[in-house]
């Protein structure tokens, strides 16, 4: 009998679906579906991705009793974590001759099947397995792939699992410390990672240079300008005036004149290549400029790769490979988007090609159309993928630029014209938008009029916050995390209290653990040691290096970093304690004026109560689950603070006051 591993219950009935013609039974093994063909001779079961983690032994568990420091050199102990699965592939294991394995082919998929095996060899040690390796859940690569099995990557799973040790040490170590030390324990404690500490540190840093930027003020001159009734504006080519009084003596000159004297007109035309298709960086800046977080847009996707509609959305690729159908891609599409059509029309398809080329994967592409109705946020996504694949098959785009030069009583004025002649791609890929500045038709020597002149004062913008999107991109170029892991590492900033909003902003926490890690131990913060890591796991993967010798460089680091950080451990702790402090505050009590703070009682629930207690005894009940953000506002209508809710269903903004008159609660996005 041949059993086939899947690394997801969804992944499992389409392979099953596919390999037996549909024609295949379901039975279950206690709580896990097996789906049977060919008279019970293939069973593919589907898991629930890693049903073994890693952990510390029972007498590490608690933090009080043993020190930070001796978690360093502890092995690790493996545990399963799916013990209904693990089961049921044991029960299974004594009919079996053969596995294939057939989850997910990067590190973590590859770790996923190698832990599968080791439970199934512990009743049949000598199994015969192989491994099934594709890039999208369709009929043709599922066949192609079960036709042309290849062999368990053991170097893979090695890295993956060298990464989780090594996430496990440093991030059990450092996350003991940091919250022993600031008195955090229970579901309240701060966490702190290889890849999530220096993360947080570019935002925290990002937002130092926009607190810390000093504007700095510059003048401007332009016009109004008009030919044959149509108006444009040109600026003076000296651009920015950072003297106001050089630029107060030219204004002067020329604040009355009523004509300008066209000196030239040069037009050309340009042609604009269509953009790269989409990897996991790429497509997550892309998802997140329509509005979805990074983890939600990756979710979204991986959804969409299980329906069998996407491409398999983690990959570094850029360049199409030669074998894929485009054509016959098209085609599919064709019957949802007329616009397939048109590019099918074209009579060479030749894509574009990104700056990446890897093996593992093809660049995220649609593979089928939706047979059932996608949900709103599904069908952006998948529209998202559809269109970039049509951009990057689709004809440059041609626009005309026109750079004219005007004279104004012996002063240069320039204006700059864009006309889009053929849109090219952009009309299959609207999310780039693009405005046309049209110019009237000018020419040498021509006289305008000038319908009015402003000298215009304006000063330098600190530099804008991260997107998601920017910051994996940013990440990427770092070598911080993988593109596996990116999304989920700022999912978990969010989820730690450490950013908010939209745009990552630091928290008053987020500001103190970073501020704490960088004065005293810095290297926690540094991209460059995680990098040097990252990149010795790559190394692993590629047989170049052992795992107990990257494990133990790692640990040598980190006996170094909490050589530091336990000298300073009392500075690092009173420092994030009265960020805590400060972040607890919801504001002015109404009846008293002194400040009011979130507290937590002996049974963990939490309400706003009065510092000034018990001479004022004023307090109000608040929400026991979701993230609490002070808006540090009073409610106009009893006086109480108002603070933001946010929770997985969405936020909301109200007064703290239950029984407040004009309580009215706003739910925001």
């Amino acid at each position: 009998m041949k059993l086939i591993i899947c690394e997801k219950a969804m992944a499992a009935l389409r392979i099953a679906t596919i390999l037996s013609n549909s024609k295949f039974k379901t039975e279950r093994i206690g709580s896990v579906p097996i789906h049977l063909f060919e008279n019970g001779k293939s069973m593919v079961v589907g898991l629930r991705g890693h049903i073994i983690g890693l952990d510390y032994p029972e007498k590490y568990v608690l933090w009080n009793r043993t020190k930070p420091r001796e978690l360093i050199r502890v092995t690790p102990c493996k545990k399963v974590n799916e013990k209904a699965i693990a089961y049921s592939l044991k029960k299974l294991a004594k009919d079996i001759n053969e596995i294939i394995i057939a989850t997910d082919f990067d590190r973590e998929g590859e770790l996923i099947g190698v832990e599968t095996l080791e439970i199934l060899k512990e009743i049949k040690p000598d199994i015969r397995v192989k491994r099934a390796r594709f890039s999208a859940l369709t009929e043709e690569e599922i066949t192609n792939a079960f036709d042309n099995l290849s062999d368990v990557d053991y170097n893979l799973s090695k890295s993956a699992e060298t990464r989780q040790i090594i996430d496990l040490v440093w991030g059990a170590t450092l996350t003991r410390f940091i919250s022993l030390a600031s008195g955090q324990l229970g579901k309240y404690f701060l966490s702190v990672g290889r890849v999530q500490s220096p993360t947080l540190r570019l935002i925290v840093d990002r937002e130092k240079e926009i607190k810390m930027f000093k504007p700095k003020p510059y003048w401007e001159i332009e016009g109004i300008f008009e030919k044959d009734k149509k108006r444009f504006s040109a600026k003076h080519v000296e651009g920015r005036f950072w003297e106001n009084e050089k630029a107060k003596n030219i204004f002067e000159n020329i604040k009355s004149a009523k004509k300008a004297l066209v000196l030239s007109v040069i037009k050309k035309q340009k042609k604009e290549k269509p953009p790269a298709p989409f990897n996991t960086t790429s497509f997550l800046q892309s998802a997140t400029s329509l509005g979805f977080s990074a983890s939600n847009a990756m979710s979204i996707a991986e959804n969409l790769y299980q329906e069998g509609l996407i491409s398999y959305p983690r990959t570094d690729n850029t360049v199409y490979p030669e074998t894929l159908n485009l054509r016959n891609i098209l085609k599919k599409l064709s019957t949802m988007f007329p616009e397939a059509k048109e590019i099918l029309s074209l009579k060479v398809l030749k894509p574009t090609r990104g700056k990446k080329l890897t093996t593992d994967h093809p660049p995220i592409h649609p593979v089928s159309v939706p047979k059932n109705r996608l949900t709103p946020e599904q069908h952006k996504i998948y529209e998202l993928v559809v269109r970039r694949f049509f951009a990057t098959l689709a004809p440059e785009m041609l626009f005309e630029t026109t750079d004219v030069s005007l004279s104004v009583n012996n002063e240069k004025f320039i204006s700059s014209g864009y006309r889009i002649i053929e849109q090219g791609w952009r009309k299959y890929y609207p999310y780039i938008k693009t405005k046309e500045t049209l110019l009237p038709v000018l020419e040498k020597d021509d006289a305008v009029n000038i319908l009015k002149m402003e000298m215009l004062k304006k000063e330098t913008q600190p530099p804008k916050r991260y997107s998601q999107g920017s910051l994996i991109q940013f990440m990427e170029k770092l070598g911080l995390g993988t593109k596996s892991t990116r999304h989920e590492i700022i999912k978990k900033l969010y989820s730690r209290g450490y950013i908010q909003s939209k745009q990552p902003v630091p928290t008053k926490t987020g500001f103190a653990v970073t501020e704490a890690l960088e004065n005293y131990a810095e290297p926690i913060t540094n991209h460059g040691m995680t990098s040097t890591l990252e990149e010795e796991m790559n190394q692993i993967a590629e047989g170049k290096r052992r795992q107990d010798e990257v494990v133990s460089e790692s640990q040598d680091m980190l006996e170094k970093v909490m050589d530091v950080l336990e000298k300073n451990g009392e500075k690092i702790g009173e420092k994030i304690k009265t960020a805590l402090e400060e972040e607890n505050i919801v504001g002015p009590c109404p009846e008293c004026g002194n400040k009011m703070i979130i507290i937590r009682s002996k049974k963990g629930k939490r309400f706003a109560g009065c510092t000034s207690f018990p001479k004022c005894a004023n307090s109000y009940p608040l929400p026991q689950k979701g993230r609490i953000i002070p808006l540090n506002e009073k409610c106009e209508f009893c006086g109480a603070p108002t603070i933001k809710l946010i929770t997985k269903k969405g936020q909301m903004s109200f007064c703290i006051n239950m029984e407040c008159p004009g309580r009215n609660v706003t739910k925001t996005h």
